[in-house]
């Protein structure tokens, strides 16, 4: 196939998927997206609908080499990336990063730990639907917090860093519900603060025109970094699953990071004393699902329609009352793989696994020890 090399072929962003480049490089040249993607992929494995990109094809159309490329776009590298270290979902980034790429919108695989673009202060967060990134220049300990989590990837490993992080922003979304608070004032009042920064409310139209779901997590991400090195050590997980004086010692560290306990002890429930009881001794949970690379067409898609009616129904809750935010946060999928730790027990609705990330009744506890035992480890 003699592929002539496109005019002005602008370079990819980093990170960048095939199809969000190649759809952009179509739009500047008024190319169909379509009969251009046809041409630099390939069917991924014989009568696939899936297709794949060429690395050479998409070299010989842009005129840049094939390293190049494989640089920016993750899905050409060989051998492949750990799929794993991606989300499974690509997104928008940063919209002051994107002006610099012309032709459309453009799409991105990021790694689990990004969360703030630090060239530009903003909020890059967990994909939800595809809003601006949000400025988070007059909060700087959300940006404080994504240094702290790279210092955190690079001591620990992407994959217990993962773990880390998402268990702490569930734990956090747990603090956060309103239901049960001991006290009138408590780390939930300073995320309360910053979301009148991240969600202001619009006096014309008399409504909180800016929601979103990934802002609710940009406003727990720095406690949240600040409870992750305590999961993410080895000493500390062990304190946890430990003696009743070890947990003391580790109940009183989470003390010392956020509001704890968050709820008066006759009413049931703790999400940190479940995670200490049932998950601290266990490896650090994976991502549930994986990026697959590839697709049957080149146009990059819109937003599904279930994704828009779960975004309209928390607006809709969030402008009502303003209240329930840690509710939000645990019904979004982002902190599905640390709520599905062993997939089991798998309730009919979300609430029960929600429900069951706070047990720690007598029977939680015996269903531990038979688990321990069975794999082994000491009381």
């Amino acid at each position: 196939m003699l592929i002539r090399t496109l005019p002005d072929p602008v370079p990819p962003a980093r990170h960048e998927i095939p199809p969000s480049y190649i759809s952009r490089l179509a739009t500047l040249h008024g190319l169909d997206i379509n009969g251009l993607w046809s041409q630099v992929t390939e069917p991924a494995y014989f009568g696939a609908g899936r297709r794949v990109v060429v690395p050479e094809r998409l070299a010989a159309l842009t005129g840049r080499s094939v390293h190049a490329l494989a640089g920016a776009m993750p899905e050409l590298r060989d051998p492949p990336p750990d799929w794993e270290m991606f989300r499974h979902q690509p997104q928008t980034g940063c919209h002051l990063c994107d002006a610099r790429h012309p032709g459309g919108r453009v799409v991105r695989l990021l790694p689990h730990h990004a969360y703030v673009c630090l060239r530009h202060g903003t909020w890059i967060g967990p994909p939800d639907i595809d809003h601006p990134a949000v400025d988070v220049t007059r909060l700087p300990d959300i940006i404080d917090a994504q240094r702290r989590h790279l210092l955190l990837l690079r001591r620990y490993g992407w994959a217990t860093a993962y773990d880390a992080v998402l268990t702490a922003l569930m734990l956090c979304a747990h603090i956060w519900f309103v239901d049960g608070r001991p006290a009138p004032f408590g780390t939930w009042d300073t995320w309360d603060d910053r979301l009148d920064i991240l969600i202001p409310f619009d006096q014309e139209k008399q409504d909180y025109v800016d929601y979103s779901t990934s802002r609710l997590f940009a406003a727990v991400y720095p406690e949240a970094v600040t409870l992750a090195p305590l999961i993410a050590s080895a000493s500390w997980r062990r304190l946890a699953s430990g003696t009743e004086a070890e947990q003391t010692r580790f109940f009183a560290e989470v003390a010392g990071r956020v509001t704890y306990p968050y709820s008066p002890p006759d009413r049931g429930g703790d999400a940190v004393a479940h995670w200490a009881l049932a998950d601290s001794w266990r490896p650090p949970s994976r991502p549930l699902i994986t990026y697959t690379p590839g697709r049957v067409r080149g146009a990059l898609p819109g937003l599904a329609a279930n994704r828009l009616t779960r975004h309209e129904k928390s607006a809709m809750w969030f402008s009502r009352s303003r209240r329930d935010q840690g509710r939000t946060l645990l019904f979004h999928g982002h902190l599905k793989p640390v709520l599905l730790r062993d997939r089991e027990p798998q309730y009919v609705k979300w609430e029960g696994t929600i429900w069951h990330s706070t047990r720690t009744d007598d029977l939680m506890k015996q269903e531990v020890a038979r688990k321990r035992r069975e794999l082994g480890f000491r009381k």
